[in-house]
């Protein structure tokens, strides 16, 4: 790996930096169950994607993921 021959700036140095910023993560509601719901994922707690139950998901796992929720 090669060595600079000159300090980098601090201008371009924050320049380059400013991409460095965390995303903000897009959170929904689940229409059916109403929790909260990573943008296209299904629902954690029910099991339902775009109106369609995609996973099985056991009642009483989705009553103790509310609950640590809350």
């Amino acid at each position: 790996m090669s060595v600079s021959k000159r300090r980098q700036t601090k201008s371009r140095k924050r320049k380059r930096a400013s991409h460095f910023a965390l995303k903000k993560v897009n959170i929904s509601t689940c229409p059916k169950c109403k929790s909260e719901v990573l943008s296209h994922h299904a629902c954690a707690t029910c099991g339902v994607y775009k109106g369609k139950e995609v996973l099985k998901v056991d009642k009483k796992d989705a009553k103790k993921k509310a609950e640590k929720k809350k």
